[in-house]
């Protein structure tokens, strides 16, 4: 099953975001206190072992260095698409877009000449509220 691994915000757009203790998931709006809350990508998720992957190429990446909010191990194995949904942490979120643009400027781009959020980065709603911590297992909705 998938697990977060960590939880990160920012206080504004276009920067790594920062592990912190837990994160509020606000319906329709997403993470309470984060840059990106009450945009058209509430959320967004990062699969963990595609982080280590660019690990590999520059040591001082870590949870939040791509702008994600969950940084959850196992998530690209449930394959979602556009549409499903998951709960973690009592919230139930929607999937609303995979990958985006990078924005001009992004540091890991310019030093690996590489970014993963572009294909793999997911974004989603939220539906339910709830608290997310790391450690909370991550299951698709059926």
């Amino acid at each position: 099953m998938p697990v977060v691994k960590a939880v990160s915000v920012s206080e504004r757009k276009g920067q790594k975001k920062v592990p912190v203790e837990s994160i509020e998931l606000v319906v329709e709006h997403g993470v309470a206190g984060d840059a990106h809350a009450g945009s058209g990508r509430q959320v967004s998720l990062l699969d963990f072992g595609s982080l280590e992957g660019m690990r590999l190429k520059l040591a001082s990446i870590s949870p939040g260095a791509f702008a994600e909010n969950l940084t959850v191990e196992g998530l690209n194995a449930l394959n979602l698409a556009v549409g499903d949904r998951v709960t973690v942490g009592g919230a139930v979120l929607e999937i609303t877009q995979i990958g985006k643009t990078c924005h001009n400027g992004c540091d890991i781009r310019r030093i690996v000449g590489d970014c993963i959020m572009p294909r793999e980065g997911l974004f989603a709603r939220v539906l339910s509220p709830g608290r997310v911590r790391a450690g909370d297992v991550l299951e698709r909705v059926s």
